[in-house]
């Protein structure tokens, strides 16, 4: 018996996110994918027209869930430094030591198809965007709650850009060096601008 059309689709996004934050976009063929989730090559393309619609799904559907984690964050009851305090400290715990499927799709991603891919960078940089609104979300509330320090003459939104980006930039050169290196010094730089 076939699997309903919904679950063919969601194994194939889940399958092709697994390979694809293994071994990258372009190393992983269509062929594989199929072939790993057992699937027949006109189901494929009755849901994506292409595999760079396929690898949009897949990022689409990752900053799904990264909003669902980060909703979660925010439904605590505890205050906002706290709040970013454990943001952080899940991307650090995560990106450690090496990289599996669960931990680093948009860090290999962003490097690979910014310039290979324009649908594919847009909904990158809408899921950045996504996060950078949050974590400025949080830096605002605790300002209010005064749980990080305010420092003059800088907005929340350029303070959650300059965090955002220098994560991002220090996952990539973790994958680069093989070391946790980078990821402790902006660890240390965060934790202490956010008043830890």
């Amino acid at each position: 018996m076939n699997a309903p059309i919904s679950d063919t689709k969601a194994h194939l996004l889940a399958i092709g996110y697994q390979l694809i934050a293994q071994k990258g976009f372009t190393a992983v063929g269509i062929k594989q994918i199929l072939d790993t989730a057992g699937i027949p090559k006109g189901s494929f393309y009755h849901y994506f027209a292409s595999k760079e619609a396929f690898g949009e799904a897949i990022i689409q559907h990752y900053f799904i869930n990264y909003k669902h984690r980060l909703d979660n964050i925010s439904a605590r009851d505890i205050n906002a430094q706290q709040k970013l305090y454990d943001y952080f400290q899940n991307w650090y715990d995560t990106q450690q030591n090496g990289c599996d499927h669960e931990k680093c799709l948009v860090v290999k991603l962003s490097a690979e198809v910014a310039d290979m891919s324009e649908p594919m960078r847009k909904v990158l940089h809408a899921g950045y965007q996504q996060t950078i609104t949050w974590l400025a979300e949080q830096i605002k509330a605790g300002w209010v709650d005064n749980s990080v320090p305010h420092p003059d003459n800088v907005a929340a939104e350029s303070m959650a850009k300059r965090w955002y980006f220098a994560w991002l930039g220090a996952s990539l050169v973790a994958k680069i060096s093989q070391t946790n290196t980078p990821l402790a010094e902006v660890w240390q730089m965060t934790t202490t601008q956010m008043g830890r």
